[in-house]
């Protein structure tokens, strides 16, 4: 079987990943050696049951997951336990960005996550006369000596190596570097297990896989029955035979050009504890006020929402989910219109006998208000006092932070909101 494509050689591409990211941070600020210090980053007010956010390599060498519950490391371990801090961890995250941006156009720079970044190479080695292996060591130097992070790189002629570099071929290697093209690819990973280490699969294609038969990208890639692959994966049959070549078609400018075809605002919770009926209605109360202002912020209106809960494990430990769609008579940003929409939605789908631990909130065709779509049942008056209103909350919130101005809802002892207005990305801010 031949590959459907061919990669272009001429590009290279650099992937480089801050190793245990927040939990280096942590070190740098105590004066630690994050290489060697013992330290994980997890909120101490939590329970036991809580994920680790991070993990320092030197507890990983001792065999502890990168995302450990705390109750998982073993007593007999010293170590230090951080809370987190994420207004601290953007900070050096933009620092370190700063330092990218002295080598290369923000065009050429595609931030993955906040420690995880590729960089189109390609046109500025001729600049710096010197190989991609090298400007990649270069920069991995800098943001070692002048923030103290220590730095994963790898490098290939397309995004999906360049990753697989990072993420395999890297991680063991002594110097933290790794390197791949298609055939060394197909020379060193093809029989490579788990499948679940290959960018893009995950647990459940893996099952899916290994019922073909497949347990390697090799055996993938020369799998005889192109037909059933796409039977069982559709059009994502495409994308996994692609990478089991080593193949990846998509460039940054490719990923910096799409704009996709509709837009959603998601806002969910994982509560703390289960929740009764009426106080995780409560919580999504507080949840559909918070995206109404984010949408009026952003001059944004949905036409309908999508409300999903998850319910407490049975006896049998199943966790079970409930869903429901409504959707408004018009696209709108308006409190009076999706908040009762959503309480009646709440109602139709949850079991007022059952436990809730899980809830989203998910805004469906977003879209700018100017092409939103109009009706003439809307009070446009009302529309327009209740729009006041809302901007003058934003205007409060903003200057004197997100707890300035309150509902009375939020100051329930069930309330989550205030909690969740210091948060950054579900987890504390530090500030």
């Amino acid at each position: 079987m031949q590959s459907r494509a061919t990669n272009r050689q001429d590009k290279q591409y650099l992937c480089i990943d801050l190793k245990s990211f927040y939990a280096s941070v942590e070190c740098i600020e105590r004066g630690l050696d994050p290489m060697t210090a013992n330290l994980v980053v997890a909120d101490p007010e939590r329970t036991e049951k809580t994920i680790c956010l991070a993990v320092s390599p030197s507890l990983k060498a001792r065999g502890v997951s990168g995302r450990a519950r705390v109750f998982e490391i073993p007593e007999s371990f010293d170590y230090i336990m951080a809370p987190p801090r994420m207004a601290k961890y953007i900070e050096y995250s933009a620092n370190i960005y700063a330092i990218y941006l002295r080598y290369f156009s923000k065009d050429d720079i595609h931030v993955y996550s906040i420690d995880e970044a590729f960089m189109d190479v390609t046109n500025y080695l001729p600049l710096y006369g010197i190989t991609a292996r090298e400007l990649g060591e270069r920069i991995r130097a800098e943001i070692l000596d002048e923030v103290g992070i220590p730095a994963t790189c790898g490098l290939g002629p397309n995004l999906y190596l360049a990753k697989l570099a990072l993420d395999i071929t890297a991680k063991h290697s002594l110097d933290f570097f790794g390197e791949l093209d298609e055939e060394t690819f197909r020379a060193t990973l093809w029989d490579h297990q788990p499948l679940t280490d290959f960018w893009r699969i995950g647990r459940g294609t893996q099952r899916r896989l290994n019922e073909l038969g497949i347990r390697t990208m090799g055996e993938l890639a020369l799998y005889p029955n192109l037909e059933k692959l796409y039977d069982v994966f559709g059009i994502d049959a495409e994308i996994l035979i692609d990478h089991a070549w080593g193949i990846e078609p998509v460039t940054i400018a490719d990923i910096k050009a799409y704009e996709p075809q509709s837009h959603s605002i998601t806002n969910a919770q994982v509560l703390g504890c289960p929740y009764a009926f009426d106080d995780a209605l409560l919580v999504v109360k507080e949840m559909a006020d918070t995206a109404c202002l984010e949408m009026v912020s952003k001059r944004v209106v949905a036409d309908s929402v999508t409300l999903s809960v998850r319910f407490e494990k049975d006896a049998l430990g199943r966790a079970d989910d409930a869903r429901g769609t409504a959707r408004f008579i018009a696209s709108t940003n308006a409190r009076s219109v999706i908040l009762p929409e959503l309480v009646d939605l709440f109602h139709e789908i949850a079991d007022p006998k059952r436990n809730i631990h899980h809830i989203w909130l998910n805004f469906n065709n977003v879209v700018p208000e100017e092409n939103g779509q109009l009706s003439l049942f809307v009070d446009e008056e009302k529309t327009a006092e209740e729009r006041s209103r809302q901007e003058a909350i934003l205007d409060i919130k903003r200057k004197f932070g997100k707890n300035a101005l309150l509902k009375g809802i939020d100051l329930m002892p069930q309330a989550t909101q205030r909690e969740r207005n210091r948060l950054i990305g579900g987890h504390k801010s530090g500030t």
